[in-house]
């Protein structure tokens, strides 16, 4: 797959609430996902590691109230996406959230990720 073909399957998958599968199918091994510093699991190596991180975050939700997955902007082996969430977690109740996200492609799969967010 080229990077937009990538692109538009991570947003179907992930519109889809498929977060879990999306990596399973389209990430690398050796894919490296960062977030804002300082934030739990600032950087995080491997497919099985980023895997588990989303597992995680997944498992601390109590209820999606609605969100977006906005269309991806593809620069050569590049894309990015806004997203947004309304969630209520179990440990710190709702939240709204807004974040930019970018992603490297190599040779058919999602190489990097990195999340931009205001950290308040």
């Amino acid at each position: 797959m080229n990077t937009k073909e990538v692109a538009q399957k991570w947003a179907q998958l992930c519109r889809e609430g498929k977060n879990l599968d999306c990596i399973n199918e389209l990430y690398a091994e050796n894919v490296v996902s960062k977030e804002m510093p300082g934030m739990p699991g600032e950087i995080v190596s491997g497919k099985q590691n980023v895997w588990n991180k989303n597992k995680e975050w997944l498992d601390n939700v109590v209820e999606f109230h609605g969100g977006d997955i906005g269309e991806p902007t593809i620069a050569d082996n590049h894309f990015t996406s806004k997203m947004t969430f309304d969630v209520t977690f179990k440990d710190r109740g709702r939240q709204q959230m807004e974040e930019l996200a970018v992603f490297g492609v190599k040779d058919g799969k999602i190489s990097s990720e990195q999340f931009f967010y205001n950290m308040g």
